[in-house]
């Protein structure tokens, strides 16, 4: 603007003077003119030559970066070269061609039904072909579940990607995403990022000592006697073992918990087992969760887990402990960013039926999309383990006895050919879980549970020496537990062995005293029973040695044919499965058991074992095999069969 009015000015004065301008003055401001009117121009060229090579330069991409990023070659661990070959093959081209022609369907019926058309993919450096891998990934996070499930199959589905599409959704999902595709049963390992380094231990340290300082360091309040006492334990072990290892006397106090130690020297690996059993039962605590969160817990446990995959003891605990932190949904974030959901993926498609069962809870109790249940220590569903479209239409539930496990007391009847052959393997001749391979085949729409709890023969070999459980305190503890897994909202048949049955008994007495509980007996359907001491067992008259006669476990005392708690028990549900008219199938056995290497007794005999209503079957086994059939066509499982469907046909119909 100055320089417009300062030539106005100019021409104007040179327009109107009287007399003739001299020629220096004309000149001189022609030359001002040119001067002032030069250097604007120079100037402004600069600066919008400098604007345009900056923004030239801002938008400008390397090529080379975008076709990494397109490979995302960084979150590999082991590379895998592309074959030039796949990609400019018939069936490639065929592929890249369909979807092509698939975008522009949905492209023109997004403009017929004037809806927006994945904006984000319409600017994006992608060859159209690569679009559906975007286009599923955004549909996974539609606020419809039941679009996000659908995005979820579709990517199962997809059976022609490259291994970079694979990673592209691993890093680009999110966290229901993956965990629907971790409890898939078709799903591919590359669908997971591979856990992410694991910080450096510190300097001088172990991975004992690690997991003592954090065990250390977890509150010593809401703790019962048995977490106090291993928790104690694991201390005063790991003390000695440090003392031995740095030959010296260790001395460690903290948390109130002081110990001074002798040298004697504990396994490494002993320590390690006390240390994990101790966090069990803290994981318990949903307080005490966020403490081994904070505290780095789950990387700690994912080392530990990779240093000992030859021990599947060790890792099963560290999945009990995992599988427990999941029941907090605001931990989930943190154990999905710590690398655990691709371990427990891989963990799902174990042949071993123990390691596959301790994933599938974890992953249930991360799944808040599709399970409503929650699945606390000692509930494990055996059926379904994966997402699945089948309805579910019942519950079974299995409930061992004395000494028995959640997986190991269902199993198949072990023979020496089997064993010798070693083909545990092969379902087709062999199970090591029953419930979980024929039933589950034979009735598919039934959701299989079973239980685990602690139980022994004397105080001497109790695992906790203060906890002393009743069978009353046990039943009201699975009860609390099953009832979270949602069992009374299907219809229920109970499976039990042995002193399962009573705690079977006691559970739907105690169930129909409790109005908010009444659902469990309302959908009880029917119960089988597997030598059940209905009356009282031999095993509580003899002994194997000394230290079982001197301290009997509480179990044990109460198994006694003149325990006044066991009779009361008999007679109240008698009445009471009579007046609700339950379904009831019993089995015997007619053969004694070993017991040690020189006494043979009948654990349970016919008379009680018979509950007093629906058949008492006798079968020429022992104790341990009146609930491990030798074969699928053999009696003992087909009559069970038989019951169960017989039982829950109606339901099975609807």
């Amino acid at each position: 603007m100055s320089l417009a009015a300062y030539c106005v000015i100019c021409c104007r004065r040179i327009g109107t003077s009287t007399s003739p301008p001299k020629s220096s003055n004309y000149w001189k401001d022609i030359r001002n003119i040119i001067k002032v009117t030069g250097s604007l121009i120079l100037g402004g060229s600069l600066f919008l030559t400098y604007e345009a090579l900056a923004l030239k330069k801002s938008l400008t991409l390397d090529t080379q970066v975008v076709e990494r990023e397109k490979m995302k070659s960084y979150i590999y661990v082991n590379t895998v070269p592309i074959d030039k070959r796949e990609n400019h093959g018939i069936l490639y081209q065929a592929r890249k061609e369909l979807h092509k022609a698939v975008r522009k369907v949905l492209a023109t019926s997004a403009k017929i039904l004037q809806g927006p058309f994945a904006d984000t993919f319409s600017t994006v450096d992608l060859e159209e072909h690569e679009c559906a891998v975007w286009l599923l990934l955004r549909k996974s996070r539609s606020d419809d579940s039941a679009a996000r499930a659908q995005a979820v199959r579709e990517m199962l589905a997809a059976r022609h990607w490259h291994d970079y599409q694979y990673r592209t959704i691993a890093q680009a999902c999110d966290l229901r995403t993956v965990i629907g595709l971790a409890r898939s049963k078709e799903s591919d390992l590359r669908f997971f990022l591979r856990p992410p380094p694991l910080p450096s231990l510190k300097e001088d340290s172990t991975i004992e000592e690690e997991l003592r300082h954090l065990l250390a360091s977890l509150p010593q309040t809401e703790l019962d006697e048995c977490i106090r006492y291993f928790t104690s334990l694991a201390l005063s072990e790991s003390s000695q073992s440090l003392a031995a290892q740095k030959g010296g006397l260790w001395c460690f106090g903290g948390n109130g918990l002081p110990y001074a130690e002798s040298f004697g020297e504990v396994p490494s690996a002993a320590v390690e087992m006390f240390c994990l059993d101790a966090l069990v039962k803290h994981s318990e605590i949903s307080t005490h969760c966020d403490k081994i969160e904070a505290n780095g817990g789950l990387q700690l446990l994912q080392r530990l887990y990779q240093l000992h995959k030859d021990c599947p003891k060790v890792q099963r605990n560290i999945m009990r402990i995992i599988g427990n932190m999941a029941l907090n949904e605001h931990l989930h974030s943190p154990i999905v960013q710590s690398g655990w959901v691709s371990i427990l993926a891989e963990a799902m498609k174990s042949q071993d039926i123990m390691e596959a069962s301790h994933a599938a809870r974890t992953l249930a109790n991360l799944d808040r999309e599709t399970v409503r249940e929650k699945y606390q220590d000692g509930v494990y569903v055996l059926h379904p383990q994966y997402r699945t479209s089948q309805p579910i239409k019942a519950d079974v539930l299995f409930v061992h006895g004395l000494m028995g496990a959640a997986f190991k007391t269902w199993r198949q009847q072990d023979n020496d050919q089997v064993l010798n052959d070693q083909v545990s393997e092969d379902e087709s001749r062999y199970t090591a879980c029953w419930p979980k391979t024929w039933l589950a085949r034979d009735c598919p729409t039934l959701r299989i549970i079973s239980v685990e709890y602690d139980t022994s023969l004397s105080d001497w070999r109790a695992r906790c020496p203060m906890e002393r459980k009743s069978i009353a305190f046990r039943s009201n503890e699975l009860l609390r537990k099953l009832r979270a897994a949602g069992v009374g909202d299907r219809p229920v048949i109970w499976v039990s062995h042995s002193m399962g049955g009573l705690l079977v008994k006691k559970m739907l007495l105690e169930a129909s005293r409790k109005p908010e509980l009444s659902t469990v007996i309302s959908n009880t359907r029917g119960m089988v029973f597997y030598s059940v001491p209905h009356r009282g067992s031999h095993l509580a008259e003899f002994s194997v040695n000394v230290r079982y006669l001197l301290f009997p476990s509480l179990e044990v005392k109460e198994l006694s044919k003149d325990s006044p708690a066991l009779k009361t028990l008999q007679d109240d549900f008698l009445k009471f499965a009579k007046d609700k008219n339950f379904q009831v199938l019993n089995f015997v056995e007619t053969l004694p058991t070993s017991i040690g290497s020189m006494i043979k007794l009948h654990v349970v005999p016919v008379e009680s074992a018979d509950l007093g209503i629906g058949d008492l079957i006798p079968v020429d086994v022992n104790h341990l095999n009146i609930c491990k059939p030798e074969k699928k066509d053999a009696f003992l499982y087909q009559r069970t069969l038989r019951f169960i469907r017989e039982t829950l046909a109606k339901d099975l119909e609807n």
